[in-house]
């Protein structure tokens, strides 16, 4: 075994890493950029290395900094995690150039799965079955184009050198091919430096459907059953659970034995994923049962995010496992010892904002409660007063549960995520609970298009009375004097002979409109009004960090924590930032895609095209920028007909959250006339 790796990653991976080198007495050596200079990662590690500025292509992609730290600190290996250099074959011949151990597979292996169209005609070739398409390097628009037409509508475009939903592209009809192309090549270009696309045959109401790997180097190949990854967004996976509610034992042993003759097809080592799409539609066998046809859509040649439910249901530590088969031990596994124990479900905790589109967030963690208890497991990079950018994948943590069935499996986790609280970072919780509770998701009724199809029932933007009614009586709370009352005029907006008077609090929420709170009374005893609604009879009080309201008859807790003058709010799941205004407090500036006027950033990023200039007319909903935050491209529009004003902003320029862009001045000469 190694005395010391260097992990070529960041945030949750990296902690998790981390754990078992600990656990094995490895010493640990962590690399970091400028952005995370505070980041756990960094903290946990024996040892840590700066390798250079924010930018992922000067720091976590830079191949030379990496082998170098690992080379200075005395690493023998290097595990890359997933994402970055995990799957890139000159990162991995780098490491045996310094004399370095590459905790993966080899770079032949590498070589043969990163490359979608070669890697579909080596598994071709092993008898695994692969989706109709076709692609390959150096062709034209125009021949990948035909290659649609022959395929037939509708074709899923795919970057031939990634994977994780970038750059894909759904074509429905071929009027829709040649934007659809220009904008993959474009995002597989940026995110991969490959701009080179796969055209496969569309599979309605599919499945995802992976199987874990695992090979030494010795010969033996192993599968780990499977984990269903259907539970996606714009290609993303969120949710992920071991085994599938789909498939049959004689079905996971198929599509298992398919997995393994891919790895073996292509010299495999250490753990890896081959990935299946699996039709919504079965055939009925000589038995009458349901058979679902699967095909091959790729082989990820590294640790998946999603390998803790695989690992809750196995027992096995499939980071341990991966340092032993690098290190040139064997396995000591056969197929029969691999037994799944029950089952497991993950969740994907990201900053992003369900209710605007799922746009990328930030801020200062304030404030963090992490769940624990039997059956529960928690991987993430969160700690407090941590800063979470712009600059990297948008995924803090990863909440799991493990029960002896899928029913408990799934409770446990909804109240593991009930028991997450994150302040001063906006995330997903609150839409992950939602989605766990859907039917569908509950009968086990899944496929990729699902969320998409569900998504007005899982997000829920209102702002229900009692969170105004806490921050309103917590205003009152910091005012009011300790102890008995004593001075009748001491609360502002105070007491008067008889009956006390009403004082009023405004507040504001991101998105929403200003609501007026009027209270009256003390904390512990008052009357409060929410905006037009009647008053209610409530009582706050303080306990320890968090708040316990009495509202209308019941009792709910909040936590709570508070920067620059805005308050926030967590409540099973959910959170809220509510900003403290003046009665007279200026009516807010329209954001993108608002009737009329000025176009602003819905957040921090990176412009990356602009297509329009000073002076164009343009109409309503006409693309006008593209804005790249956390690998992921937004375009933004124009809100009306009219002519380009005041546009502000260049390619490669940085933006911040609500910056105004670009100024749309409205064509009112059809009105007149």
């Amino acid at each position: 075994m190694f005395d010391t790796v260097l992990i070529a990653n960041r945030g949750e991976i990296a902690v998790r890493v981390i754990r078992t080198l600990r656990s094995l007495g490895v010493r640990s050596v962590a690399v970091f950029s400028d952005a995370d200079a505070g980041a756990r990662h960094v903290a946990e590690a024996d040892v840590a290395v700066h390798i250079g500025p924010t930018p992922a292509g000067q720091s976590y992609l830079n191949v030379r900094a990496v082998v170098d730290a690992a080379v200075r600190t005395g690493a023998q290996a290097v595990h890359p995690g997933y994402g970055f250099l995990s799957e890139n074959a000159e990162f991995a011949h780098a490491c045996a150039d310094a004399g370095l151990v590459f905790i993966g597979p080899p770079v032949s292996a590498i070589e043969a799965m990163g490359d979608k169209i070669r890697a579909k005609a080596t598994v071709s070739a092993a008898g695994v079955p692969v989706v109709p398409g076709g692609g390959e390097a150096g062709q034209s628009d125009d021949e990948l184009a035909r290659i649609a037409r022959e395929t037939g509508f509708p074709v899923l475009l795919k970057p031939s050198a990634g994977g994780g939903g970038k750059g894909m592209r759904l074509v429905h009809a071929e009027a829709e091919l040649t934007d659809a192309i220009t904008g993959a090549r474009r995002e597989a270009r940026s995110s991969f430096g490959d701009d080179t696309l796969l055209v496969e045959r569309f599979i309605s109401d599919p499945r995802h459907i992976e199987i874990q790997v695992l090979a030494d180097q010795h010969g033996t190949v192993l599968h780990l059953g499977e984990r269903e990854c259907s539970l996606q967004r714009r290609h993303q996976k969120i949710i992920e659970e071991a085994p599938s509610p789909l498939l049959t034992p004689e079905q996971r042993e198929a599509m298992g034995s398919a997995a393994v003759e891919a790895a073996r097809a292509c010299g495999y080592s250490g753990a890896g994923t081959v990935e299946f799409i699996v039709s919504g539609h079965p055939s009925i066998n000589s038995a009458g049962g349901p058979v679902y046809d699967y095909f091959f859509m790729e082989m990820n040649t590294r640790l998946q995010v999603e390998h803790p439910v695989t690992e809750m249901v196995t027992g096995l530590d499939l980071v341990e496992l991966q340092l032993r088969v690098a290190a040139g031990e064997k396995l000591g596994l056969t197929q029969s010892d691999i037994v799944l124990d029950g089952h497991a479900v993950e969740a994907r905790v990201y900053a992003e904002d369900p209710a605007r589109g799922f746009l990328p967030t930030g801020g200062t963690v304030l404030r963090l409660h992490e769940p624990s208890g039997p059956g529960l497991r928690v991987d993430s990079a969160l700690r407090p007063d941590l800063e979470v950018g712009g600059a990297y994948d948008p995924m803090l943590a990863k909440v799991i549960a493990h029960g002896p069935d899928r029913e408990t499996a799934l409770r446990r986790l909804d109240g593991a995520l009930a028991d997450t609280s994150i302040l001063g970072v906006s995330t997903n919780v609150a839409f992950l609970r939602a989605l766990l509770r859907h039917p569908s998701v509950v009968a086990g009724e899944l496929d990729t298009g699902l969320v998409e199809r569900a998504l007005d029932d899982l997000v829920d933007d209102r702002i229900p009375d009692p969170v105004y009614a806490v921050a309103a009586l917590q205003r009152v709370l910091e005012l009011e004097p300790a102890g008995p009352l004593t001075d009748p005029w001491a609360i502002p907006g105070g007491w008067r002979l008889g009956e006390p008077a009403w004082s009023t609090w405004r507040f504001e929420l991101s998105g929403h409109d200003p609501v007026d709170v009027r209270v009256r009374g003390r904390a512990d005893a008052a009357e409060v009004a929410v905006g037009d609604a009647e008053p209610t009879h409530c009582a706050l009080r303080a306990e320890g960090p968090d708040l316990v309201l009495s509202y209308s008859g019941a009792t709910q807790r909040y936590a709570t924590a508070g920067v620059n003058g805005q308050r926030w709010l967590g409540r099973r799941g959910r959170s809220w930032a509510l900003s403290e205004t003046g009665p007279l407090a200026a009516a807010r500036g329209g954001a993108a895609g608002e009737a009329g006027g000025t176009v602003r950033s819905p957040m921090p990023g990176t412009v990356l095209t602009v297509s329009v200039a000073d002076g164009d007319a343009v109409t309503a909903g006409q693309p006008l920028l593209v804005i790249e935050a956390m690998k992921m491209e937004h375009t933004l529009a124009a809100p009306t007909d009219g002519v380009v004003s005041d546009l502000v902003v260049k390619p490669g320029q940085q933006v911040a959250v609500d910056q105004a862009l670009i100024t749309v001045v409205a064509d009112t000469a059809g009105e007149q006339s």
